[in-house]
C-alpha cells in the first residue's frame, strides 16, 4: 500500500479514549478513525457492518467507510471474499481481535504476548496485513473495524486501546442510523415533498402552486419538517435532509 509509515511520526499520541458525544453525520467519524489508524501505525482503515442481521443464511459483510482510496478500490471484495465467512462465524462466537499477515509481510500483526487473546487468520492471502476489531451491539450495529497496512506491530496496551475505541465508533455509527430512521419516520409526505422542492429553489408560492396547496400551508409543512429534523431554519433543514438522504 502506497502510504507513508507513520513510525516517523512524534510518538506523543495519547492512549486515552475519546468519545465524541453527538454526531451529526459518518464525515465526523473520519478524523477519530484517522487518529486511530495513526495510534495502530497502519496505512488504511474499514468498517464493515453485518448485513441481515438475525438471517443467518442471508448475512454478509457490507463495507460502510474505508479510507483505502482509488487506487486499491478492489480492497473491500478482496477482503470478504478472502475472509467474510470466517468473520460472521467469528462475530457470532467470539469478541477477541482478528489478525492476519499480507503475502508480503512475515508475521501478522501483534506481540508474541498478546496471541492467545488474539485469532490468527490464514495469512498470504491478501496483500496487506491487518487487524479486525469486532463489536457486537445487539441485532444491530454489529461489525469490524479494520486497520491494514505492512509490517504492523501494536503493543499490548495499544490493541486494548483501539478495540475499546471501536466499540465507540460503531456506538455512533449506530445511534445515528437510528435518529435518521426516527426522523424518516416522523417526517410526512408532505413535508418530505416541500422539503425536495425547496432544495430545487422554489420559493413557498410556487411549491403551493405545484403541490396545490395553501401558501400558509406550505410554509407550516417546512416549520414543521425543520422543527423535526433539529435544524434553526428552512436551509438547515434542507441541508440535513439531503445529508440523511431524505432528498436528493
Amino acid at each position: 500500500m502506497a502510504h507513508p509509515s507513520s513510525r516517523a511520526m512524534n510518538g506523543a499520541d495519547p492512549l486515552r479514549m475519546v468519545r465524541v458525544n453527538r454526531i451529526s453525520s459518518r464525515s465526523d467519524l473520519y478524523p477519530r478513525l484517522i487518529a486511530m489508524q495513526k495510534l495502530a501505525d497502519a496505512q488504511g482503515f474499514a468498517i464493515y457492518r453485518v448485513s441481515g442481521s438475525g438471517l443467518p443464511a442471508k448475512q454478509r459483510l457490507v463495507c460502510e467507510l474505508e479510507n483505502w482510496g482509488p487506487s486499491n478500490a478492489g480492497f473491500a471484495k478482496a477482503f470478504t471474499d478472502a475472509y467474510g465467512d470466517i468473520l460472521l462465524d467469528h462475530i457470532e462466537k467470539s469478541l477477541l481481535p482478528v489478525s492476519w499477515a499480507g503475502a508480503h509481510d512475515r508475521a501478522a500483526p501483534g506481540p508474541a504476548d498478546f496471541s492467545p487473546f488474539m485469532t490468527r487468520l490464514k495469512d498470504g492471502i491478501l496483500p496487506f496485513s491487518g487487524l479486525a476489531f469486532p463489536v457486537r451491539l445487539g441485532a444491530l450495529g454489529n461489525g469490524f473495524i479494520l486497520f491494514t497496512g505492512d509490517d504492523i506491530d501494536p503493543s499490548s496496551e495499544t490493541i486494548v486501546e483501539l478495540h475499546g475505541r471501536c466499540c465507540h465508533v460503531m456506538m455512533d455509527l449506530l445511534s445515528l442510523d437510528e435518529r435518521r430512521s426516527a426522523a424518516a419516520e416522523a417526517l410526512s409526505e408532505r413535508e418530505i415533498a416541500c422539503l425536495q422542492l425547496a432544495g430545487d429553489g422554489r420559493i413557498s408560492e410556487e411549491i403551493a402552486e405545484k403541490l396545490g396547496l395553501s401558501v400558509h400551508t406550505v410554509n407550516a409543512y417546512l416549520g414543521s419538517a425543520t422543527i423535526k429534523l433539529d435544524s434553526v431554519n428552512r436551509i438547515q433543514a434542507i441541508a440535513k435532509a439531503i445529508r440523511l438522504g431524505y432528498i436528493s
